[in-house]
């Protein structure tokens, strides 16, 4: 189908004035509205892009001036202008994350599934750039075309968060209960937890220690370890933090068939010779191993990819239908993981998934009660959005 689709965005803080930079040239998309509850902000990328200008969602999408809208507002407003999209037969195309909590983000797949009763052709996406990676991309056909054999473990290291305490002071409602929901999980690691559950799907039990406000002076978590237990057998390992410099992002997938790590831009894979399991079943060595090779992967990560991509088959999916990078009700997935871990780290025991929504929904309302909202003293900082993403 040809023609364009007009598209709004609702939030132009760092990451929408990013949306913004990359819109104005994109083929097929005729940005037609900003929106932004701080005025001198809509009014200024308005004057820069010819949108027109809002100061309240849902005013846009009652003035019918959008077919579809890119959400990158503060976390927990990700809930109300989704559903009130939807409500207006908007295509949506979120930000991370979905929701703070579970039965928030079911509220938006249900607003999605009831309004598409009467708009079939309705879209809804994730904003899970990381899926267009090359690399990512690359260790996903590996894991799911079987080289591996059977999985065992993976092991996820991404400390390349580093956030200094001006960041988390930037904005009253960075790194509170009441204003973002939670720390390193909700912000920088949604991503991550997508990329976790997308190649290995959902553990069975975890088990969370996540620690809040240690090395920062932030009222949630900046340093998480976490466990996980699949069905099939396989263990996980997940270790985040904003507090190393430099920091660590290497991912290792070990399965019978060898050994598959990605580090520093390069993708090794040890292939074994025979499986580890079988081999450990039938020889009569005592101490014997598995003869392996080991090969770098190569991998053009020259192509297009970020969130630019995700837009760009967002609006495609709209005019043409074809596939979304990720679907709108797989944000959930990665929601879920986040409560189970904090969960798991509040009651200091192990959880089985699913876990129950409503007890992180009352153990997050504790806290939001004393939070401390309306940070004192709030400062102006040097950003340069690019520099906050992470491979």
């Amino acid at each position: 189908m040809s023609g364009l689709v007009k598209v709004g965005i609702v939030g132009l803080g760092n990451i929408g004035s990013h949306h913004v930079s990359y819109l104005k040239d994109t083929e097929r998309v005729e940005l037609a509205a900003v929106c932004d509850i701080k005025t001198d902000l809509a009014d200024k990328f308005a004057a820069e892009t010819g949108a027109k200008a809002y100061y309240d969602a849902h005013e846009m999408f009652e003035a019918g001036d959008v077919e579809a809208v890119i959400v990158a507002v503060p976390h927990y407003d990700h809930v109300p202008i989704s559903v009130d999209a939807f409500l207006h037969g908007i295509h949506v195309l979120c930000e991370k994350p979905l929701a703070v909590h579970v039965n928030d983000a079911m509220s938006v797949i249900e607003a999605y599934r009831k309004a598409r009763e009467h708009n079939p052709s309705l879209v809804f996406a994730m904003m899970f750039n990381e899926r267009t990676f090359p690399f990512h991309k690359k260790i996903k056909e590996i894991v799911a075309g079987g080289e591996l054999g059977q999985l065992t473990r993976a092991t996820w290291i991404n400390t390349k968060w580093f956030r200094t305490q001006a960041y988390y002071d930037s904005g009253s409602w960075r790194a509170t209960w009441a204003g973002e929901g939670g720390g390193i999980l909700t912000n920088q690691c949604p991503h991550n937890l997508d990329m976790y559950q997308w190649l290995f799907g959902l553990p069975k039990r975890v088990t969370g220690h996540a620690h809040i406000g240690k090395y920062h002076d932030i009222e949630v978590e900046d340093e998480v370890t976490a466990y996980f237990e699949h069905a099939n057998g396989m263990i996980g390992h997940f270790i985040v933090s904003t507090a190393e410099s430099p920091g660590t992002n290497r991912l290792e997938v070990v399965g019978e068939k060898g050994k598959l790590v990605y580090e520093d831009g390069q993708l090794t894979l040890h292939r074994n010779e025979v499986s580890m399991l079988e081999y450990s079943r039938t020889t009569d060595k005592a101490w014997g191993k598995v003869n392996s090779t080991v090969e770098t992967i190569a991998v053009d990560d020259t192509g297009p990819k970020g969130h630019h991509v995700v837009t760009e088959q967002f609006v495609a999916s709209i005019l043409d239908g074809v596939p979304l990078i990720a679907e709108g009700d797989e944000g959930v997935h990665s929601v879920a993981l986040a409560n189970a871990i904090m969960l798991s780290s509040f009651r200091g025991t192990t959880l089985e998934m699913p876990h129950d929504p409503d007890a992180f929904e009352s153990e997050l309302k504790d806290r939001v009660r004393t939070s401390r909202f309306e940070k004192p003293g709030v400062r102006s900082v040097r950003s340069d959005i690019a520099g906050s993403f992470s491979e």
